[in-house]
C-alpha cells in the first residue's frame, strides 16, 4: 500500500485480557495413537503415533453422518427402511423394515447411539449402495487432505483396508464441527427422533459419557470393535478456545481426554480483537475535503499461546483520491504472533467526501469555446 503508514508495537498489554496460564505438563497417554489440536487452525498441542494406520470403529461415522447431513442440506429425503439396510451386525438405533424417517434423523441415531443400521440405511439412501457411498467417503477424505486414510464400510466394522490416523480424523473432526447441524446433534446428552411411519417420536441417550463428564465437552463421537479397541474423538469450547482431541487404541480414553483437554487449555487462550476505538484521518487527493475521518473495527478473537505476546500494526495509506463513500475500507490493522498474522481488522472511512470541481486551465476554456463555435 502506498505511503504506507505502519506503527508497529507490541502488545504488552494482552495479558490483562486474559489471566495468565501456567502450562501443565504434556499428558501421558494410554493410546496407541493420540492427538490434540486447536480446532481453529488445526495447530498440534500433543501428538504420539499421530500417522499411524489403525482401526477406527464407529469414529468412521463422523464421515458418514457429515456426508448424509450434507446431502440432506440440498433434499432432506424421507427414507423408507429395506431388508438390505438394516442387514448389518452391532449397535443399533433398532431400525425396522417400512420404517420412515429423514436423512438427518438417520445422521442423529448414528452419532447418539452409534447405529450400524442408520449408517447403512444413510447410505444406500445417498448412493444407493454401501459400496458407492464407501467411494464417496474417500473423495471427501481426499478433498480434506486426508491422507492416512480408507474407507471400505459407512459403519466402521472391522475390515483391512479401512483405517484411517489419529492426524487425519482429527482433520476430519474439523471440517464436520462446522457443518452446523451436526455441531448440533453431537453435543446433545439425549435426543430424540420422530419417525414417519410408524407415526411416534423415540428417544436415544449418546453414548459419549464425556458429555456428562467434562463440562466443557462439546461432542464428538465414540467407537470400539475387538480389533481397533476403544475409540474416541472430543471437542470441547472454553473461554474462546476449541479443542479437538482424537485416541486410538485406548484402554482409558475417559481420562485420556480430560488430561489432553486440559492441557490445551492451559496452552492457549483467546484475545479479544476490538478496533473500535481506534480514530485517525486519512488525506484525500481530489475532494472537497483535504482529509476524512477513519474508525477502526471489532474483530474475531484470536486465539493464540498462553504466554505469546502480539504485534499490533496500524497499516494507513499516507492520502486516499476522492471520491470515499461512508464505510469504505482505506486500511487494516494487523496482528501477528511469533511471524504469523493471527487476526486484522478493518479501518473504514466515517462519512463520504465528494470530488472537487476543478477550475479550467485556459487550454480548456480555449478548446470548450473553438467547440462551441464548430457545433452552432
Amino acid at each position: 500500500m502506498k505511503g504506507k503508514l505502519a506503527l508497529c508495537f507490541a502488545l504488552l498489554a494482552a495479558a490483562a485480557f486474559s489471566p495468565l496460564h501456567v502450562s501443565a505438563a504434556a499428558p501421558q497417554v494410554s493410546a496407541k495413537a493420540a492427538i490434540l489440536v486447536n480446532a481453529d487452525d488445526g495447530s498440534v498441542l500433543y501428538a504420539k503415533n499421530e500417522h499411524e494406520h489403525l482401526a477406527i470403529a464407529s469414529t468412521t461415522k463422523i464421515m458418514t453422518s457429515l456426508l448424509a447431513l450434507e446431502a440432506a442440506s440440498a433434499d432432506d429425503k424421507t427414507v423408507t427402511i429395506t431388508p438390505e439396510m438394516i442387514r448389518v451386525e452391532g449397535s443399533s438405533m433398532y431400525l425396522h423394515a417400512g420404517d420412515r424417517l429423514t436423512l438427518r434423523d438417520l445422521a442423529a441415531g448414528m452419532l447418539a447411539v452409534s447405529g450400524n443400521d442408520a449408517a447403512n440405511a444413510a447410505a444406500i439412501a445417498v448412493s444407493g449402495t454401501t459400496d458407492r457411498f464407501a467411494d464417496r467417503m474417500n473423495e471427501k477424505a481426499a478433498m480434506l487432505g486426508m491422507k492416512d486414510t480408507h474407507f471400505v464400510t459407512p459403519s466402521g466394522l472391522d475390515d483391512a483396508e479401512h483405517y484411517s490416523s489419529a492426524s487425519d480424523m482429527a482433520v476430519l473432526a474439523r471440517a464436520a464441527l462446522q457443518n452446523d447441524d451436526f455441531a448440533a446433534i453431537v453435543r446433545q446428552k439425549s435426543l430424540k427422533v420422530h419417525f414417519l411411519n410408524p407415526d411416534e417420536t423415540r428417544s436415544y441417550i449418546n453414548h459419549n459419557k464425556l458429555l456428562s463428564l467434562y463440562p466443557c465437552c462439546t461432542g464428538i463421537k465414540t467407537g470400539f470393535t475387538s480389533k481397533a479397541g476403544r475409540c474416541l474423538v472430543s471437542s470441547a469450547e472454553k473461554d474462546g478456545v476449541r479443542l479437538i482431541a482424537v485416541t486410538l487404541s485406548d484402554p482409558n480414553d475417559w481420562n485420556d481426554h480430560e488430561e489432553l483437554l486440559d492441557y490445551g487449555f492451559s496452552r492457549l487462550r483467546s484475545l479479544p480483537i476490538d478496533d473500535s476505538g481506534f480514530q485517525a484521518e486519512a488525506n484525500v487527493v481530489g475532494g472537497v475535503r483535504a482529509s476524512v475521518a477513519v474508525t477502526g473495527t471489532k474483530g474475531v478473537d484470536a486465539v493464540v499461546g498462553a504466554d505469546a505476546e502480539l504485534q499490533r500494526t496500524v497499516e494507513l495509506p499516507r492520502f486516499v483520491y476522492a471520491p470515499v463513500r461512508a464505510g469504505e475500507v482505506l486500511g487494516s490493522v494487523r496482528y501477528d504472533c511469533d511471524g504469523k498474522t493471527v487476526a486484522r481488522t478493518d479501518i473504514i472511512a466515517v462519512r463520504d467526501v465528494g470530488c472537487a470541481v476543478m477550475p479550467k486551465n485556459w487550454f480548456q476554456v480555449f478548446w470548450s469555446g473553438l467547440l462551441s463555435l464548430l457545433s452552432g
